[in-house]
């Protein structure tokens, strides 16, 4: 493994190929014995069997093999596990809190397929960890012989599985929903990508009333992700006109992100629940410091309309982790990305794409208005993004021509348009986004810089 060492922790946890580096069984372990070295190092007071770390997982094959892989690292290291099997990412940041857990760990890959598979680590206070705390998971894990810190045949750690965690789950999503209403009445599309929300999300909204109508429900450890979810969502918005619902609700894989579909067949993209929900919130008077935190990737018609409305926009890079860790320093409450991380911090500490649901179907109940028309409050710059795979990932300043392409093209854009470039964080892609006015000429820009990057970057 020696030849193979390199970076383990990307934008979001470690992530790629199962059964490929470092997807495979012996390095996970070795993540496991590092982080169950790492707490009982922090916790040296702790009487044995007292650190715990909740471990959950999404619906792939190979979550199995990695689960077990994991939990036998953290054992080894004199900690105890509590495997809560398929539950949503945001679901593992309650459950770290609600059970007193020293961290959590989620399994899943998110909205990659099924090959693939990550995993993503939560502190004990519900938040994903720290880069330096990935740092030095990492170091141990590539540098460190981890063997050395073994506990006695005595403090080794147990595993066992925990029943209840998907009902406690459903209780904590509920409560996020006004007490005063309900669901009735409402007819909901739920596609749940066949992935770890499954079974919990159809019983938050038929238990508040709603009528489901349920698509990708039915996982069987290769179609996570597959032509379903809030990557793929024609296939909502057409059973969302067939049934004649009145909202369509789709999540990706581990159900941190959310895409909706109004009652006409409209795809709506996290900016618009942002935009929706911020609006909301400050009528209300709940918007802390009138502030609303999206990231470089967020529609300028939405920065728009939220300065119409006197409320701030900060901007942070991509990434829901980033969004969070703005969100804490500044005291918000509202912010999330494009792509559906929605992040509700009065009650979760990530993206939850129930939670997020569940909020604008408040402001629906509340209101008495329509989905489409909640929909045309947002009205988007025409935005082109492009994503072109590479076989490696080099700084692009250093690429030759890449500045001179950078710095024309953002003379013709001018100051009523934007390019935005960057590495995707878990896949083998570089994004290129040009936003402005005229749809023709973004999409021959973006073609130009997508088209260079390939030739220099791509596979």
């Amino acid at each position: 493994m020696k030849e193979k060492k390199g970076k383990l922790f990307g934008t979001d946890g470690i992530r790629g190929t199962a059964n490929v580096y470092p997807m495979i069984p012996d390095v996970v372990l070795k993540v496991g014995q590092a982080l169950g070295y790492l707490l009982m190092r922090q916790n040296p007071d702790q009487s044995p069997g007292t650190i715990k770390v909740v471990i959950g997982k999404d619906t792939r094959l190979s979550g199995y093999m990695l689960e077990q892989a994991l939990a036998s690292g953290l054992n080894s290291m004199g900690v105890h596990v509590q495997l809560v099997g398929p539950l949503p990412t945001p679901g593992i940041g309650f459950l770290v809190r609600n059970m007193r857990a020293a961290a959590g760990v989620v399994i899943s890959a998110s909205h990659n397929q099924f090959q693939d598979n990550g995993i993503k680590i939560f502190g004990s206070d519900g938040f994903k960890l720290s880069d330096e705390m990935e740092k030095e998971i990492e170091r141990l894990v590539l540098d460190e012989d981890l063997n050395k810190h073994l506990p006695s045949s005595t403090g080794i750690g147990r595993s066992k599985r925990i029943d209840d965690a998907q009902g406690r789950y459903i209780v904590y999503v509920k409560n996020s929903f006004p007490l005063e209403y309900t669901l009735d009445h409402l007819r909901i599309v739920l596609d749940t990508a066949h992935g770890a929300a499954y079974k919990v999300a159809p019983a938050v909204f038929s238990e508040l009333g709603a009528e489901v109508i349920q698509l990708g429900n039915q996982p069987n450890g290769t179609n996570i992700n597959d032509k379903v979810g809030a990557l793929y969502p024609a296939k909502l918005a057409e059973a969302v006109v067939q049934y004649r619902a009145d909202v369509g609700i789709s999540l990706d894989g581990d159900a941190d992100r959310l895409i909706l579909v109004d009652e006409k067949g409209q795809v709506m993209n996290g900016d618009h629940i942002l935009g929706i929900c911020a609006l909301h919130m400050k009528k209300k008077g709940t918007l802390k410091n009138n502030t609303l935190v999206v990231t470089q990737m967020s529609n300028f018609g939405l920065e728009k309309k939220m300065k119409e409305a006197g409320i701030t926009v900060v901007k942070t890079n991509v990434g829901d982790k980033y969004v969070v860790e703005e969100m804490r320093r500044g005291g918000y409450n509202l912010g999330g990305e494009q792509s559906g991380h929605i992040i509700f911090l009065d009650h979760t500490t990530t993206g939850d794409a129930c939670v997020a649901a569940l909020n604008v179907l408040s402001v629906m109940k509340q209101t008495g208005v329509r989905l489409s028309e909640l929909n045309r409050i947002i009205e988007d710059v025409p935005q082109v993004l492009i994503n072109c795979r590479v076989k490696k990932k080099e700084e692009l300043d250093g690429l030759p021509g890449y500045k001179n392409l950078l710095q024309k093209i953002e003379a013709l854009l001018g100051t009523e348009g934007r390019i935005f470039v960057r590495f995707s964080g878990t896949e083998p892609l570089v994004r290129v986004l040009v936003e402005g006015p005229d749809q023709k000429q973004i999409t021959t820009l973006a073609e130009e810089m997508a088209q260079y990057l390939e030739r220099q970057l791509g596979v």
